[in-house]
């Protein structure tokens, strides 16, 4: 009885056990079907989370990658850059030559002497050492053959590079030759290091001074043939006043002539012919007394080697329009200078703003020179006389000294506003003819 009771108790709780399993079951399949798209987006976070991390990382060791391969990439730009010819001056300074001698010809006598030195210093093996004495197979003999060797290769390499940056020395690249030479030593002397090969500190600097006598030996013929070019256009200024004068002479002479012939003529003539006469001797008057007062100027202009004119000139289409010439000729006519200035050097001619006579003209332009001198365009060679200043400041400037100058404040620039004129018209009409151009695809 008591075992058939616990096997009837035993089937009705597998019974509910079953029926509880099933509707758990159902139950989770009902849930996961409904739930099923937010466990996706759980999964899908975990998934872009773990995604994130990784990404974030791979962007971490670029960071650190890029960082230490732009510091070898500074550096390799840095070593590049003495051998860039086109690096602007700023990175690397600009050099301003010492001029231990008054002449070329002295620079010269220095290199000679500097590359006598350079001789000496190879000839007592001083110029390139060897720090070891080497044996090879026993034999000391055969060392020093071998060192001797070693040391004529390295003294021929080092001299040719040397050589080489010495005769293209120019001013825009003196700064980054004296690096690469000292660069040449250092690559060299690296190479050499196996051997205990070295090129000597003085024999380097010997090298540098070459360099810099070379540069500068250059830059002393260039002064000196810029002053040469300027005294040989004063010399012209100076045939150019006795030419005036003896043109003035020539004229003054002919409308003496001219005169005197006139008066004799009316002495024994009379009525209508007699009044022509009359009329002809009153201009023949008034041109020998012009004649006379040019004369007499262009002798004084000759004599006061100082008196002249000092011109203020402009030339927009080739400088632009606060770009000012201020010098000073001597001749009769001065805008034979301007005209001069505005040959086929330029592509337009000078406009004149003012012309100022002056005894002393030399003063009033050296004057007018100090008081524009920060803003001259080339700092370089000062007699290049142009500032970029404007005009009012010139003007006020000579005002000063010379109240009743006139000064032309508008520049003409004919030439160069008919050309921009014709340079519109042109773009212009480029412009309408590629409205009508057909497109590449449609």
């Amino acid at each position: 009885m008591n075992y058939e009771l616990l096997v009837i108790v035993l089937a009705g709780f597998s019974a509910l056990v079953i029926t509880f399993l099933i509707f758990t079951i159902i139950k989770n399949s009902s849930m996961k079907k409904k739930y099923s798209p937010i466990i996706s987006i759980e999964k899908e976070l975990k998934k872009l989370n773990k995604n994130k991390t990784k990404l974030e990382s791979n962007i971490e060791n670029i960071r650190n990658s890029y960082k230490e391969k732009r510091q070898i990439f500074d550096e390799l730009k840095k070593r590049v850059g003495i051998y860039d010819d086109e690096i602007k001056l700023i990175e690397l300074g600009f050099y301003k030559p010492n001029f231990d001698f008054d002449t070329s010809e002295q620079f010269k006598i220095a290199i000679m002497d500097c590359k006598d030195k350079q001789k000496q210093m190879i000839q007592d093996k001083r110029a390139v050492y060897c720090k070891t004495e080497w044996t090879i197979d026993g034999s000391k003999a055969k060392g020093r053959t071998m060192t001797n060797r070693n040391i004529r290769l390295t003294s021929r390499a080092f001299n040719n590079e040397c050589d080489a940056l010495i005769a293209k020395v120019k001013w825009n690249n003196i700064q980054k030759f004296k690096e690469r030479i000292k660069k040449a030593q250092e690559i060299i002397d690296k190479m050499n290091a196996s051997n205990q090969i070295f090129i000597s500190n003085k024999y380097l600097k010997l090298k540098l001074e070459e360099l810099r006598l070379t540069y500068e030996y250059q830059e002393k013929k260039y002064q000196e043939k810029e002053e040469q070019a300027e005294i040989r256009r004063q010399m012209r200024e100076e045939v150019k006043l006795q030419k005036d004068i003896e043109n003035a002479e020539k004229e003054e002479d002919k409308y003496q002539k001219l005169l005197e012939k006139a008066q004799k003529s009316a002495e024994i003539s009379a009525g209508d012919k007699l009044e022509k006469l009359k009329l002809q001797m009153a201009e023949l008057e008034e041109e020998l007394k012009i004649a006379k007062e040019k004369n007499i100027r262009a002798k004084s202009m000759a004599e006061q080697t100082r008196a002249g004119h000092v011109y203020i000139i402009s030339n927009i289409g080739s400088f632009g329009d606060k770009v000012f010439k201020i010098g000073m000729t001597r001749r009769l006519d001065p805008m034979d200078r301007v005209r001069e200035l505005g040959d086929a050097s330029v592509p337009f001619k000078f406009d004149v703003h003012a012309m100022i006579y002056s005894k002393d003209a030399p003063s009033l332009e050296n004057s007018l020179h100090k008081k524009f001198d920060e803003e001259r365009l080339n700092l370089v060679n000062t007699r290049r006389e142009f500032f970029n200043v404007t005009l009012e400041e010139i003007e006020k400037e000579v005002l000063k000294e010379f109240p009743e100058s006139e000064f032309i404040v508008t520049a003409e620039a004919r030439e160069y506003r008919e050309s921009e004129g014709i340079r519109e018209q042109r773009r212009m009409q480029k412009e309408k003819m590629e409205d009508f151009e057909l497109p590449m695809s449609i």
